[in-house]
């Protein structure tokens, strides 16, 4: 059979469009980071202190950072119904339109708190729902050539939407008025509209097409997508393979939530899998950089501001993710995993220890620094640019692959829903909780971290297998298999799942690896 390789216009298209659902939810999780410390910002929606300044305390942050992540979770709930009922395609324009009103109203307001978190929490519906639908849709989608490039090329995407935030930032929060966070807050309508658009000129997916009966319209996107006609033997292939697979699953009638956990070829190994490191890869430490990394680096002590860090970081962070690109495919899931723990909780240690026993007290005035509090901020600073660039590399993407690749169609929407889902229900908690953490314990919250990281190495190593190169059809093999995730690297599917090429491509990493 001819090798599944897109050459057509509109599978670039379709990965520009995946790819830019990344930056979307990474300028909305980013740009809120830079506007905690925006005097305007504070004026408006902190509180008086005693001496007539006004300040935003540590639970109104958390209230402002959190409530995103409230509505993201639920929307990566909310989403398993709307991507059946509405398709794949039109869910994201359904819910691309939530997340621009939500923008509008947290943009729209004045004074009013209340005002700001509702809309934060309507984009995050938005977010969360498209965080799952997108891994979704380009797993039934995408040739299968580039699925996996194109998740790692969306999570870059990510990390870029967090440093342009910052970029933004650094440009507007001189200004001395409103604009200085109207103006990097409502940018993300335009990045929402974008998203809109674009999906008016992307096909529904042929997975979802075939569930519903439309085998005509699957076959000529697929033909499309793959550019070949659609009376070519690779269309004729794929169509046969996914209407298999589609009745195979359908046969016991339609799926439930419990039956992401069943023993049905290990489903519920597979679920929890993809929940688990979800819920690590939010305990990275990362995203604590991110939501709050401006007000933590006010008290490192650093010849620079805080948003030219912020957006060091950013910068670092995208750098950090073009080696994914190969390092997803060369390593493979697991040893990306296993390394990016390890080297990650070097860094959260270090950030820690050091930082306890050498920043000064938050508020401390720069003027009253010493040279010890400034060489410890600037290890702080150092060992977090590291942190960021490690993570950018393995935790980043390589969760999102593996849940876009790991579950049969049957409970696809249902199992990624769950896998989002956790994701963002760990987010909340941490954007919600570490303000007050770090009120008690100060840079010591890394060590919560260090202490996560280690148990996702231990994790990963005991309960990860590798899927590298395999299709939907195979990983279920694989599960079935009983092989123990230690020694999974080189194994290869006994059955034939129409795609001979990877077998023969599993059999030489299994060589390479002996």
């Amino acid at each position: 059979m001819a090798r599944d390789v897109p050459t057509s216009r509109r599978a670039v298209l379709l990965a520009i469009f995946i790819a830019f659902g990344g930056f979307l939810f990474g300028y909305d999780m980013g740009v809120i980071s830079g506007c905690l410390i925006m005097p305007d910002f504070i004026r408006r929606f902190g509180q008086e202190g005693t001496d007539g300044q006004y300040y935003l305390s540590s639970s109104r942050q958390s209230i402002i950072v959190s409530l995103l992540s409230a509505g993201t979770f639920c929307g990566a709930l909310a989403q398993a119904f709307t991507s059946d009922r509405l398709g794949r395609r039109g869910s994201i324009l359904f819910w691309s339109a939530i997340f621009t009103v939500g923008v509008a109203i947290q943009t729209g307001t004045t004074y009013s708190l209340v005002q700001l978190v509702i809309g934060r929490y309507i984009a995050g519906l938005g977010v969360g729902s498209l965080s799952a639908i997108v891994p979704l849709y380009n797993g039934e989608t995408a040739p299968k050539a580039i699925r996996g490039t194109i998740l790692v090329i969306y999570q870059v995407q990510v990390i870029s939407g967090i440093f342009f935030s910052y970029l933004f930032e650094l440009g507007s929060h001189t200004i001395n008025n409103s604009a200085s966070w109207r103006i990097p807050i409502g940018l993300q309508m335009v990045w929402g509209i974008i998203l809109l658009s674009g999906m008016f000129f992307l096909p529904e997916s042929p997975r979802h097409l075939l569930g519903t009966g439309r085998g005509d319209e699957a076959r000529k996107v697929v033909a499309e997508l793959n550019g070949v006609p659609e009376d070519d033997p690779l269309v004729i292939g794929i169509v046969e393979e996914l209407d298999f697979a589609i009745r195979e699953e359908n046969e016991g009638g339609k799926a439930t939530w419990l039956e992401c956990f069943s023993t049905r070829n290990a489903l519920w190994r597979r679920t929890i899998n993809g929940m688990m490191l979800q819920f690590i890869q939010q305990l990275n430490g990362q995203n604590f950089y991110y939501y709050y990394g401006d007000t933590f680096f006010q008290s490192a002590g650093a010849g620079l501001s805080p948003y030219i860090i912020q957006t060091v970081l950013g910068a670092v962070s995208v750098v950090g993710t073009l080696p994914a690109l190969y390092f997803i495919e060369t390593w493979g899931r697991r040893k990306s995993l296993l390394l990016g723990a390890a080297g990650q909780a070097v860094c959260a240690l270090i950030v820690a220890l050091v930082g306890h026993t050498t920043l000064a007290p938050t508020g401390t005035p720069t003027s009253a620094l010493t040279a010890r509090n400034r060489a410890g901020g600037d290890v702080v600073i150092t060992f977090a640019v590291f942190q960021v660039f490690i993570f950018g590399t393995t935790w980043g993407p390589t969760p999102w692959v593996y849940l876009g690749e790991s579950f049969p169609l049957r409970v696809r929407p249902k199992s990624i829903a769950l896998g989002s889902a956790t994701n963002w229900f760990w987010n909340f908690m941490l954007s919600f909780f570490s303000p007050r953490i770090v009120d008690k314990i100060g840079p010591m919250i890394m060590l919560v971290f260090f202490g996560l990281l280690v148990f996702g190495y231990i994790y990963v190593y005991f309960a990860i297998p590798e899927t590298k190169g395999l299709t939907l059809e195979e990983v279920d093999e694989l599960y079935r298999s009983g092989i123990p995730p230690w020694r999974s690297v080189g194994w290869r599917p006994s059955e034939k799942h129409y795609h001979h090429e990877v077998h023969e491509k599993r059999a030489s990493d299994s060589v390479e690896n002996s």
